[in-house]
């Protein structure tokens, strides 16, 4: 009889588990609190051995709900408590606005003795670059090196990066160099930096030596021609990454290249980008468009002339996000180089 229980509990708990993962993976954070609920009023969450609120952990922290993956962390005793768990919290602390709080918790996770593991080290270095905390970086990068992690090819690019952010491209070109392997995300994260922080003549000789280019590589070049009015130049790129390189132009490499030419005043090549059919139609199936996303595409539309699309397309957005005042700034170009000076008063 005690046997058919535990099995019947087992079984229970495995198929909540279950939905606490489909409810991660799909930001279901209603459908989540629902079941978190279930397992309360059910008496199910005081099992410990069904490793239930560590799923809850995990699903609370893939929807944002930093309070409520904490709450429930929490409750967790420690021996139930493994390395993912409080990797899993730090990042959901660093992505949601409250990285000094992820540091904090990974400053409790070593005097807890839990073991630190490459993924612990990239969400710590996630956490320093989003306060730009060099100091914090620096005693993560030395804790890295002290386990044994120069090897990891993930952890020396989020180290690089968080380096990159704070400025320090001479300590993210050292550890580059180090490194025995590479990859391209390696290389394009040294690139960004090297754009960023020498120039973009240093970054086109490291873009030329690069083995293998992703988007991000050709949107980073591309983009730094544009803000430096080389039109020419960021056109020979584009070309030479649509067409014989097999790129296609996502949404990723498009907002950056509609930033590029609205920073730069670069109408020409915003026009260019738009001729392009396939660049409007991966925006309108995007699943999730936020204000950044609208804005670069009402600023493309803008500097094409298309007033009438830009002011619906506007209709559309304020249903998704809040407009800001980039926002009103596409519109009001737009309006005014479409001629529609009268509606253009509507947002004044």
């Amino acid at each position: 009889m005690i046997w058919q229980t535990e099995c019947t509990l087992s079984l229970l708990a495995r198929h909540y588990r279950t939905l606490f993962r489909t409810c991660a993976k799909c930001s279901s954070l209603d459908v989540g609190k629902k079941l978190h609920a279930s397992i309360i009023t059910t008496g199910l969450v005081t099992f410990q051995n069904t490793f239930l609120r560590n799923a809850i952990v995990h699903m609370y922290a893939a929807c944002g709900s930093v309070l409520y993956a904490r709450k429930v962390f929490d409750e967790i005793p420690l021996s139930y408590k493994d390395t993912v768990d409080w990797t899993t919290l730090m990042g959901c602390y660093a992505r949601g606005g409250f990285p000094l709080d992820g540091l904090n918790l990974f400053v409790h996770m070593r005097k807890s003795d839990v073991l630190i593991d490459e993924y612990t080290m990239v969400v710590v270095f996630l956490a320093s670059a989003k306060m730009g905390c060099e100091q914090f970086g620096v005693q993560g990068h030395g804790c890295m090196v002290k386990m044994g992690f120069s090897s990891s090819i993930k952890a020396c690019n989020a180290v690089m990066d968080m380096y990159v952010k704070c400025g320090l491209i001479d300590k993210t070109r050292r550890i580059f160099s180090e490194m025995g392997e590479k990859s391209v995300v390696s290389w394009t994260v040294v690139l960004g930096g090297v754009v960023k922080w020498e120039g973009f003549e240093n970054a086109r000789l490291l873009f030329d030596k690069m083995p293998e280019r992703n988007e991000v590589a050709w949107t980073v070049m591309i983009a730094a021609y544009i803000e430096n009015g080389l039109t020419k130049e960021a056109f020979g790129l584009l070309r030479e990454m649509l067409f014989e390189s097999g790129f296609e132009l996502n949404f990723v490499t498009l907002s950056s290249l509609l930033s590029a030419c609205a920073q730069s005043g670069n109408v020409l090549v915003g026009k260019w980008v738009h001729v392009i059919d396939d660049a409007f139609r991966v925006f309108l199936v995007m699943p999730r468009r936020n204000v950044i996303t609208w804005n670069a595409m009402l600023s493309g539309l803008a500097m094409q002339g298309k007033g009438d699309m830009v002011l619906d397309l506007f209709g559309q957005m304020i249903r998704e996000v809040k407009p800001d005042d980039v926002t009103f700034t596409a519109i009001l170009s737009a309006c005014s180089h479409s001629g529609l000076v009268a509606r253009s008063t509507f947002f004044l």
